[in-house]
C-alpha cells in the first residue's frame, strides 16, 4: 500500500484509537505488558498515546515516534494530561534512523501488522535497544483457532483495504525470525492477541 494512503488511513482513525484507550481489556493487558518499564524509553507507532497511562512518569524518559500527525497530537495531549516527560517524532519506523544502542525499553504496540517488513523494523529496534534492553510487544495475529485463522485469511485483503493492518500474520514466527530474543510470549482470545517480552542482543 502506498505509504501516504497508509497515513491518511491512521490520520482517520486517530479518534477511534484514542477512544480504544480508554477499553478495559485493552488496558489490562497493556498494564500486564508495561508494568516494569523504566529509563529511556523509545516507544514506536505511539498512535494515540494508549499506553501512556501506564508508564510511571516518575521513571521514564520517552521518545514517542509515529507517522500519522493526528496520531500525534493526541499522543501530545495524553502525553500533557499524564505529566509523562516525551519527546514526539513524526517520523516512519521503516525509514527511521535514531542512534544504535540508545534505549533502556522499545515499546511496540498493535503495530507490526502495518509493516511491509516486520522483521526488518524488528532488526531496527534491536539495534536502537541497549545490550540486554528489552522490547515489549502487544500485536494482534493469526488465531490458534483453525476456524478464526481461515476466517483471518479470508477478511485479509479486505481489512488491509480499510485500516491499513494484515489480520493474519503469525506474529511468533516473524519475531523468531528477527534478531530479537524472545523470553516469554502469553496469548489471548484465541490466541489472537499476543504479549510479547523480548530482549536485544
Amino acid at each position: 500500500m502506498n505509504k501516504n494512503s497508509l497515513i491518511r488511513k491512521f490520520n482517520k482513525q486517530a479518534v477511534i484509537y484514542e477512544r480504544n484507550t480508554r477499553q478495559r481489556k485493552l488496558g489490562e493487558w497493556r498494564q500486564q505488558l508495561l508494568q516494569d518499564i523504566e529509563g529511556d524509553v523509545l516507544e514506536v507507532a505511539v498512535g494515540a498515546g494508549a499506553n501512556f497511562p501506564f508508564y510511571d512518569r516518575d521513571k521514564v524518559n520517552v521518545t514517542a515516534v509515529d507517522f500519522s500527525p493526528e496520531m500525534l497530537r493526541h499522543a501530545r495531549q495524553m502525553a500533557s494530561e499524564l505529566g509523562i516527560h516525551a519527546t514526539f517524532l513524526e517520523r516512519d519506523i521503516e525509514t527511521l534512523e535514531l542512534p544504535e544502542r540508545s534505549y533502556d525499553c522499545i515499546v511496540s504496540t498493535l503495530s507490526l501488522c502495518g509493516y511491509e517488513d516486520p522483521v526488518q523494523a524488528l532488526n531496527k529496534m534491536n539495534r536502537w535497544a541497549k545490550p540486554g534492553g528489552r522490547i515489549y510487544l502487544l500485536e494482534h495475529g493469526m488465531s490458534t483457532n483453525r476456524l478464526l485463522g481461515a476466517a483471518q485469511h479470508v477478511v485479509n485483503p479486505v481489512a488491509r483495504r480499510i485500516s491499513g493492518c494484515h489480520y493474519n500474520r503469525d506474529m511468533i514466527h516473524i519475531v523468531n525470525a528477527s534478531d530479537l530474543d524472545i523470553i516469554k510470549t502469553k496469548r489471548y482470545w484465541n490466541g489472537i492477541v499476543h504479549l510479547i517480552w523480548a530482549q536485544a542482543t
